[in-house]
């Protein structure tokens, strides 16, 4: 399954939708749209992972180029992530760094 990302910024949030596998080969598409975001100066980093199907070990440093780039004092939230997404991060400890969640939930981001 081909990888595709797609940003929308708006309100000082980045939103971030992600389909498909995210292996070496597009990790740096992932990454510019981060940068993308990071030069917005967007106060939050919202990843839309419902899509993604897979994600290798360049995901994950992508995952920790986001944290990187963003900064500390960017909340970042994974939004619907698959169990076999979620596996690798939790075993790595990244999710201890991020915010998951179920779904989209306005109160909680934009709030």
């Amino acid at each position: 399954m081909a990888f595709e990302s797609s940003l929308v910024l708006e309100n000082g949030i980045a939103k971030i939708t992600l389909v498909g596998e995210l292996d070496a080969s597009v990790a740096p598409q992932f990454q510019e749209k981060i940068k993308e975001a990071a030069d917005a100066h967007a106060q939050k980093l919202v990843l839309m992972m419902e899509g993604l199907v897979y994600m290798s070990s360049a995901g994950l440093r992508a995952l920790v180029y986001a944290k990187q780039k963003m900064g500390a004092q960017v909340k970042i939230y994974l939004i619907a992530t698959q169990d076999q997404v979620v596996e690798p991060i939790k075993q790595t400890g990244f999710h201890y760094s991020v915010i998951m969640l179920p779904s989209y939930d306005a109160s909680v981001i934009e709030g």
